[in-house]
């Protein structure tokens, strides 16, 4: 063992926002009651299901991470957290923590999928501190407005979306 002390810091979505070179979705964690960030470059779909639960959008069939819970509901689990466990080869990796009577049950998920399904079963975001200091960080110097900015970019993407578009069946 290498002595290493494991430090996990809680985490909450701060932002969605779009890499300005790759036009590719970022989920920005941001510590809670601190300062350190995780910038975490995902799909546009987990973006949507990420941006949809933030705004309170519902569609009229449920969604990959919608219908996850709903199993998790069913069968009395519970997601005690979500964890940012590593970053490798610019791959970020999570595990959902689970309980289900009495069992803890760890499951390997990608973060996007892992923070979407947090955010509905309001599940907390932890990320080890190991993998922050991998990590760029980023200058959370933005105004609000540029905060809201970015939030009226994606509600006009969700305001776009038409139900139909994930189908009705």
């Amino acid at each position: 063992m290498s002595g290493e002390r494991i430090v996990l810091r809680h985490m909450a979505v701060w932002a969605l926002a779009v890499d300005s070179l790759t036009k590719s979705p970022i989920v920005i964690l941001k510590e809670v009651g601190g300062e350190k960030t995780l910038p975490i470059w995902i799909g546009i779909l987990e973006a949507i299901s990420i941006a949809s639960e933030l705004q309170g959008v519902k569609f009229l069939r449920p969604t990959t991470h919608d219908l996850l819970k709903n199993i998790l509901e069913l069968i009395d689990a519970k997601v005690n957290n979500v964890e940012i466990c590593d970053l490798k080869n610019n791959t970020y990796y999570a595990l959902i923590n689970i309980a289900h009577y009495g069992e803890g049950i760890t499951i390997d998920a990608r973060p996007s999928d892992a923070i979407a399904l947090s955010l509905r079963m309001n599940a907390p975001i932890f990320v080890l501190e190991q993998v922050i200091n991998k990590s760029k960080q980023i200058d959370l110097e933005m105004e609000p407005e540029d905060k809201s900015e970015q939030g009226k970019k994606w509600q006009e993407i969700l305001e776009k979306m038409d139900p139909k578009d994930f189908g009705n069946t």
